[in-house]
């Protein structure tokens, strides 16, 4: 006989970073203040999702991934499980770029369509990607990427 084991799937909450509310995103410069110092600590490639209620409030951050100097190895299904778990209403994509360029690779700009598609299908839309380099960003939404 084969026992099959019994699975619990939990949201955990890892930290905070520090703000004096919600914070509300109506432009890509809201979502820039927020990461802009999150981005700078890191020397590789970091990944991350701002998950979004229906007021375009933040609910929280998650780090998808972390990788090297000039990559991270992301999947669209990572990108969503914490949004479903956290009831998010959209997402936004961010990620620093280390060189200091925030200049989209071709290689980020098929990511984030592969992610965009799977969020309509979910009915989880992503509002924007940003990419982050020496306090700078590009917004796919701004250079209709998205």
């Amino acid at each position: 006989m084969y026992n099959i084991p019994m699975m619990k799937i939990q949201l955990v909450k890892e930290g905070k970073i520090p703000s004096e509310s919600r914070p509300l995103i109506k432009t890509p410069d809201n979502v820039a203040e927020i990461m802009f110092d999150l981005c700078e600590l890191h020397a590789e490639e970091h990944f991350y999702c701002l998950l979004l209620n229906t007021k375009n409030r933040v609910n929280g951050i998650q780090n998808i991934s972390t990788g090297s100097l000039s990559a991270a190895i992301i999947h669209p299904r990572e990108v969503f499980k914490a949004a479903i778990l956290a009831n998010s209403a959209a997402v936004i994509l961010c990620h620093n770029h280390p060189s200091g360029d925030p200049t989209p690779s071709p290689e980020d700009i098929t990511l984030t369509k592969k992610i965009v598609d799977a969020g309509k299908f979910l009915d989880i839309p992503i509002l924007d990607h940003l990419v982050i380099g020496d306090r700078r960003y590009i917004s796919f939404k701004e250079q209709n990427l998205i």
